[in-house]
């Protein structure tokens, strides 16, 4: 049987050890796969010669649980787990979710609300003044001061309300290990300062290790704003998000700075991202690959079952849509593993007794990057006026899937491989740029199981402006090459695009807009998601402020609840439960919008009633094939 962390004192002891060096605190059950933070980190450090003892959803409701292990040599390590708490218990409507895809069996309730500051308070009232280390990606897009949704007003970076040492932000294995060291050399936790890709606080104008981004005042301070300003002014906190994102690029970044009365948050620039061979490393340490057997008899842990024959290739996401995280947290640059250790690790997998011969990924957060955008970011940054692929591709853009295509085809040579899929999102702007077509055919012919999923997100220029997404002619024309190429192989395949409502920027003009094209391609789809303001992304700034962070130009923010409803019913006005919503519709429309809304009613209970599910007209026709004699 692999050979788990330990997670409780005999076995710490077992290990020869009276303590361990760290106890990491995780909102996760613990699944010892690289697809989890935690597994990356406690490896790591054990790599390092550091043993960490896993403390996975403790009793919050006390302090007793984080008494566990006594108090460790070094300190605690403390996440949420792989995604923020507040998102793993709410849906974007603020209705509770009936389950957690991260708990034995799938169960509610094993972690607390906002997690992070929950355990450290926990841990201070346990041990006082042991040094506490937090990271993953609710402290990481909480980092500085940030707009929360639930509670809907700014509330300060978790640094100060969890009263953690030291906030570990981004990809953090090169942070953990050296702020490990240092503590293992006897330097106390509170002079630790000059620890790229991590935050801290200290007392007003305390002198800083990195370059602030807007430089210094005529007291000789770093410039930052003040809380205060930030909680009353939205035109202060749309700014004070563009300098962050801005200052986070591993090459050009600088410290950010935000007061908080006396004390200082110093945010310092970011850790440069890890290259092949140490992507290498970290992905071939010695995991378990699945949850520990303690969770046997609850049913185990239902977030293994999509990852466990998953091949993570790649980290960041040059991308950069304006909902989505990953560029705050993993950062625009993209690194990714060898053709090499992402094939050994597949013949790994292949050889798991449990392997059925699919390898059911090989991605990352966007399946299809491999590489840089282009090489002058490699010395001189990601550019801080304009994005790789939007509003149109850059000049500079390197568009190639080769090694990409090469990873796929040597997976499909390994003895008991039957099929490898493709199922992370792909970036279809990027694919179009490409000017060899090899891996889009390779893609439809190999690696489709039945759906591709896509994300064209809406239709409406206005909308996917402000989604930092290209215009729908591009979807238009991916979807015509694929469905040619499905024709050509003979493939019964379907895209199945994922559409958003009430995206900042969007009315109720622009809903129509996108349900009236859903019409006309026969797109009925199955599942629509609600914009979610979540911290950390540019989208929840304009949801907040009504300001773009990027342009300072105001945009308008659907927020009334009946609105947002009536946004989302329309991009499924085909179903019944729907109309009533839909017929208030003509309350928030311009004259145009009440135009659209009568061509989209119009003979509407017929209209798509052979349509596909997520799937247009023209993919409902099945591709014509050879009768075989």
């Amino acid at each position: 049987m692999p050979r788990f962390l330990p997670i409780t004192p005999d076995e710490v002891r077992e290990m020869g050890y009276d303590v361990p060096d760290f106890v990491y605190v995780c909102g996760d059950a613990y699944v010892d796969h690289p697809s989890f933070g935690a597994a990356i980190i406690t490896r790591v450090l054990e790599q390092n010669g550091f043993l960490c003892a896993m403390l996975c959803q403790p009793d919050w409701k006390s302090a007793d649980d984080f008494r566990k292990f006594g108090r460790p040599r070094l300190g605690f390590l403390v996440s949420a787990g792989n995604i923020d708490s507040m998102v793993a218990h709410y849906t974007a409507a603020k209705k509770k979710r009936s389950g957690d895809y991260y708990t034995p069996g799938g169960a509610a309730g094993r972690r607390p609300d906002r997690a992070v500051t929950v355990y450290c308070n926990r841990i201070r009232e346990a041990y006082g003044d042991v040094p506490i280390l937090i990271g993953g990606l609710e402290a990481s897009l909480r980092r500085c001061a940030h707009y929360d949704y639930w509670s809907d007003k700014v509330r300060r970076s978790i640094l100060l309300d969890s009263r953690a040492d030291i906030l570990m932000y981004g990809m953090g294995e090169r942070s953990v290990v050296r702020l490990a060291k240092l503590l293992d050399r006897g330097v106390p936790v509170g002079k630790i300062r000059d620890v790229r890709g991590t935050a801290y606080v200290c007392k007003r104008g305390e002198k800083i290790n990195f370059e602030p981004a807007g430089g210094y005042g005529d007291d000789g301070t770093p410039r930052g704003y003040e809380f205060d300003t930030l909680a009353s002014d939205r035109a202060a906190y749309a700014d004070a998000f563009r300098v962050q994102y801005e200052n986070n690029d591993h090459v050009t970044g600088r410290a950010v700075v935000e007061y908080y009365g006396d004390r200082m948050l110093v945010v310092n620039p970011p850790q440069p991202p890890l290259g092949e061979d140490e992507l290498d490393r970290v992905y071939e340490l010695p995991y378990a690959r699945t949850y520990h057997p303690s969770y046997e008899a609850a049913g185990g842990v239902p977030a293994i079952e999509e990852v466990k024959f998953s091949i993570t290739h790649n980290r960041g996401c040059f991308g950069a849509c304006n909902f989505c995280a990953i560029a705050f947290h993993q950062g625009r640059s993209v690194t990714s593993r060898s053709v090499r250790s992402v094939v050994e690790e597949a013949k790994s997998l292949a050889a798991d007794p449990d392997f059925k011969g699919y390898i059911h990924d090989v991605g990352g957060p966007t399946a299809n990057f491999r590489h840089p955008s282009c090489k002058k970011q490699l010395t001189e940054g990601m550019c801080k006026n304009r994005k790789c692929l939007v509003p149109k591709p850059c000049p500079m853009l390197e568009a190639d899937h080769s090694e990409y295509t090469e990873i796929l085809r040597q997976i499909e040579q390994i003895p008991g491989v039957k099929k490898v899929f493709v199922r992370s999102g792909v970036r279809y702007d990027y694919v179009m740029c490409d000017k060899n077509d090899e891996f889009l055919r390779k893609l439809v012919r190999d690696h489709v199981s039945g759906q591709l999923r896509v994300a064209p997100e809406h239709c409406s220029d206005r909308v996917l402006r402000e989604m930092g997404k290209p215009g729908i002619g591009v979807y238009d024309r991916f979807s015509e090459k694929f469905y040619s190429l499905c024709r050509e192989y003979g493939k019964d395949q379907y895209l199945v695009p994922y559409l958003m409502s009430s995206h900042p920027g969007g009315t109720v003009d622009d809903a129509l807009e996108l349900a009236l094209y859903t019409k006309r391609a026969g797109i009925d789809p199955d599942q629509v998601q609600d914009f979610y303001p979540t911290p950390g992304t540019a989208s929840t700034v304009m949801y907040y402020t009504g300001i773009d962070p990027f342009t300072g130009k105001k945009v308008y923010t659907p927020t009334d609840p009946r609105e947002k409803k009536i946004c989302r019913a329309l991009l499924q006005w085909r179903r019944r439960e729907n109309r009533a919503i839909i017929a208030e519709a003509e309350d928030y429309c311009s004259p145009r919008g009440k135009e659209m809304l009568r061509e989209l009613l119009e003979n509407g209970k017929n209209t798509g009633k052979n349509v596909k599910k997520t799937a247009s007209r023209r993919e409902t026709k099945k591709p014509e094939r050879k009768k075989k004699r």
